[in-house]
């Protein structure tokens, strides 16, 4: 069906690795694998085997859970793009990490499910991370701009009403003059 590396930790490890909680669901107990160094392990490389067929409208999802917290989506693969690499952010652990003396103790896991494509955030990570660039790109011009206009009072920064507006007109001015211009945001 899957299967799964960590990049310089692990040889490929399949299904067998993960406890199957339904015909959808599946679990890697980190501690098993890595104990409590679990937040030292980044990346998980998941991928689909070729004896496996996933209906066009569905995905493997991946999720991690550190002690404590509730469940991470960190990414997916489909037929159409059968594997990835994933980082692995770690949320902090949180709750009560263990209720009593004879409890077991809570393990960080990374979750897999089958899932709706069309329920799940965007996979195109390059776009996104255009974008959130662009994003930046545009906020630092806006910046830049602002603070050659800036006066100080006391703790406070001072600009005029109409910076935004100014800015906007020269901003769209000079994408109107240099189609260039935009080009360098994208980058």
């Amino acid at each position: 069906m899957f299967g799964v590396v960590f990049p310089n930790r692990s040889f490929p490890m399949d299904i067998s690795s993960f406890s199957q909680i339904d015909t959808f669901h599946w679990i890697l107990d980190m501690n098993t694998f890595v104990g409590e160094a679990y937040d030292q392990v980044r990346e998980l490389c998941i991928f689909l085997l070729n004896n496996f067929t996933l209906p066009p409208d569905k995905a493997l999802a991946v999720y991690i859970q550190s002690p404590g917290s509730a469940f991470f989506f960190c990414g997916a693969v489909t037929v159409a793009r059968p594997s990835a690499v994933l980082a692995l952010p770690w949320p902090q652990p949180g709750g009560q990490l263990q209720l009593t003396a004879d409890a077991a103790p809570l393990s960080a896991k990374i979750g897999v499910s089958v899932e709706d494509l069309a329920t799940l955030p965007s996979l195109d990570v390059t776009a996104e991370k255009r974008i959130e660039r662009l994003a930046m790109k545009v906020g630092e011009n806006l910046f830049n701009f602002m603070q050659s206009f800036c006066g100080v009072d006391g703790s406070k920064l001072v600009v005029p009403m109409d910076i935004l507006d100014r800015w906007f007109k020269k901003f769209q001015e000079r994408a109107k003059r240099d189609p260039e211009y935009l080009k360098g945001f994208a980058l």
